[in-house]
C-alpha cells in the first residue's frame, strides 16, 4: 500500500531533534515509504520542529510553503517541541494535516489513516506529565557523523526556557540500550558518534523509570569508550556543574572521546546567572575551563550565550564580553533572547529594546570570529586527524579534525568518510583551515 508514497523530513534545531527524525524516517521505511530528500516531490512531509527561538518558530510557515510549492496536494506532518507547546497554532497554519505531540512522534505512521488534505489541522498532543517514559535515537545516513541521544527532558527550571514545558522531566536510555545503539551505529561503518540530549550530564536518572540514578555520565562514558569499531566519541552540550573533573581526565586519557567540549554559560554575570536561576556561578564556569585546557592544551571549548536577557544593562553586558574575550575558548553560539510564553522571564522587568539586544549579539559574534581565528592560529602545524564530510561545496571537500577545526581540500569523493592524518598549514580567506596529507592510507 505505501510502497509508492514518498515521504520527505525536514528538522529544525538541535542534534537530539536530527536524531529523533532519523529515527522516525526508519519507522516510515520500515512501513514500506520511500524516502526522499526535502528538496523533492513528495506525498507526505514531516518537520520536527524547535521553540528555542522566535526564528525557530518563524521559519515554520516557510518551510511549510517551501513543502507545498513542490506538492500543493502533499499531506504535511509537525511533530517535535513546537508542536508539544502549540499545537493548536501549528494546526492552523495553511497546509499543515497533522500536529502530534511529545510523546505521538515516535508513532507517527499509526496516526495517517489517508492522505486526503485536512480543513484544519488534527492534533494530537499528551499534556506533559504524560511524557515520562524514554524512546532512543539515533541518526544514521543524514550526515558522516551520528548523533545518539541518550538522555531526554529537564529538570531544571531556567527563568528563560520552555524545554521542560516540550520534552518533560529527565530520564535516560538504559546503558545497554546505548551501548547496543552504538554498536549498530558503528557496524554501519559510521566513524564518529555524538552523544546529544537535552541534559545529558544528568545520564542515569529515569533509566529504568524511577528518578534515582542507577549510572553517572562517567559511567557512560567509560562504557562507550569500550565499544569496538568506534573511532571516534564526541560529547555535546553539558552543564558546566555536572562536568566533573573525573569526565575531563578519562577524555584526556582516552584514544576515542576526543578534545572538544561545548559547555553552556549563558551569562558572565553571577547577577544574570542568578536571575536565570541557572545550577552556577562564573566561578564555577572559569575552573572547568581551566580544568580542561590544563589537561587538554589544545582542546576546542564551545559556549553558549544569551544577550538581552531582561534587566542586563550596559554594564552587565560588558562584564559578560570582558569575560569571554579574557577566557580561553574556541568560539562561542550567541543566542538573541526571545520571550517565550510560560516563562518567570517574560514578567521580569528590564526589558532590553530589541535593537539593543541585536547590537549585543552582533558584537559577541565579532567575538566569536577572533576567538576561532586564534584558536585556528594556534593549532597551525599540528599533525591532526580529519573525518571528511560527504557534500561538494563549491569545488571543496571540507572535514574536522578531533578538536573541532574545520579544513578544506580540494573535492575528492574518495574521501568521504575517511579518516587521514594531516597537517594544518594555513588559514585560507574564508577561515578554513589548509592542510598537507601525512599519510597515504586510510585509518581503519
Amino acid at each position: 500500500m505505501n510502497a509508492d508514497k514518498k515521504v520527505a523530513f525536514y528538522t529544525l534545531g538541535c542534534k537530539l531533534n536530527f536524531s529523533e527524525t532519523s529515527t522516525i524516517a526508519r519507522n516510515f521505511v520500515d512501513e514500506g515509504f520511500r524516502r526522499v530528500e526535502f528538496e523533492a516531490a513528495a506525498d507526505i512531509y514531516v518537520i520536527n520542529t524547535c521553540s528555542v527561538t522566535d526564528n525557530a518558530d518563524k521559519r515554520f510557515k516557510t518551510i511549510v510553503k517551501s513543502a507545498l510549492k513542490k506538492n500543493e496536494e502533499a499531506f504535511l506532518i509537525a511533530v517535535g517541541c513546537y508542536a508539544q507547546l502549540k499545537p493548536e497554532e501549528l494546526a492552523a497554519v495553511d497546509g499543515v494535516d497533522l500536529v502530534l505531540g511529545a510523546t505521538e512522534k515516535f508513532n507517527v505512521t499509526s496516526y495517517i489513516n489517508d492522505l486526503a488534505k485536512n480543513d484544519i489541522g488534527e492534533v494530537y498532543s499528551c499534556e506533559i506529565e504524560d511524557a515520562d517514559f524514554y524512546v532512543g535515537s539515533y541518526s544514521i545516513g543524514d550526515r558522516t557523523r551520528a548523533f545518539l541521544k541518550v538522555q531526554d527532558g529537564c529538570d531544571y527550571k531556567c527563568t528563560y526556557c520552555t524545554i521542560p514545558l516540550a520534552r518533560g522531566i529527565s530520564r535516560s536510555d538504559t546503558l545497554e540500550n546505548v551501548l547496543k545503539n552504538a554498536k549498530e551505529i558503528s557496524d554501519r561503518g559510521i566513524k564518529e558518534i555524538v552523544l546529544t540530549g537535552v541534559n545529558i550530564g544528568d545520564y542515569g536518572k529515569g533509566e529504568f523509570g524511577n528518578k534515582k540514578h542507577e549510572h553517572t555520565f562517567l559511567e557512560l562514558v567509560k562504557a562507550l569508550d569500550t565499544v569496538e569499531g568506534i573511532h571516534r566519541l564526541r560529547i555535546s552540550s553539558i552543564e558546566p556543574n555536572l562536568l566533573k573533573d573525573e569526565t575531563i581526565e578519562f577524555v584526556a586519557n582516552s584514544d576515542t572521546f576526543v578534545p572538544h567540549f561545548h559547555i553552556p554559560l549563558q551569562s558572565g554575570s553571577d547577577t544574570l546567572l542568578k536571575k536565570m536561576k541557572r545550577r552556577y556561578l562564573r566561578k564555577t564556569y572559569t575552573n572547568r575551563v581551566s580544568r580542561i585546557k590544563e589537561v587538554m592544551p589544545n582542546a576546542c571549548i564551545g559556549v553558549d550565550v544569551i544577550v538581552g536577557f531582561p534587566g542586563e544593562t550596559d554594564e552587565l553586558f560588558l562584564e559578560t564580553y570582558n569575560y569571554l574575550s579574557e577566557l580561553d575558548i574556541s568560539y562561542l553560539h550567541v543566542f538573541t533572547y526571545s520571550e517565550r510564553a510560560n516563562t518567570e522571564a517574560i514578567e521580569m522587568d528590564g526589558v532590553v529594546a530589541k535593537n539593543v539586544r541585536a547590537k549585543r549579539s552582533k558584537m559577541l559574534r565579532g567575538l566569536s570570529v577572533k576567538k576561532r581565528r586564534a584558536f585556528y592560529e594556534s593549532q597551525l602545524g599540528n599533525t591532526l586527524s580529519v573525518l571528511f564530510e560527504s557534500e561538494n561545496k563549491e569545488g571543496y571537500i571540507h572535514g574536522f579534525t578531533q578538536n573541532y577545526v574545520k579544513v578544506k581540500t580540494p573535492w575528492n569523493p574518495e574521501l568521504i568518510n575517511t579518516l587521514h592524518q594531516v597537517t594544518l598549514s594555513k588559514i585560507d580567506d574564508d577561515g578554513l583551515v589548509r592542510f598537507n596529507f601525512v599519510d597515504t592510507e586510510v585509518i581503519a
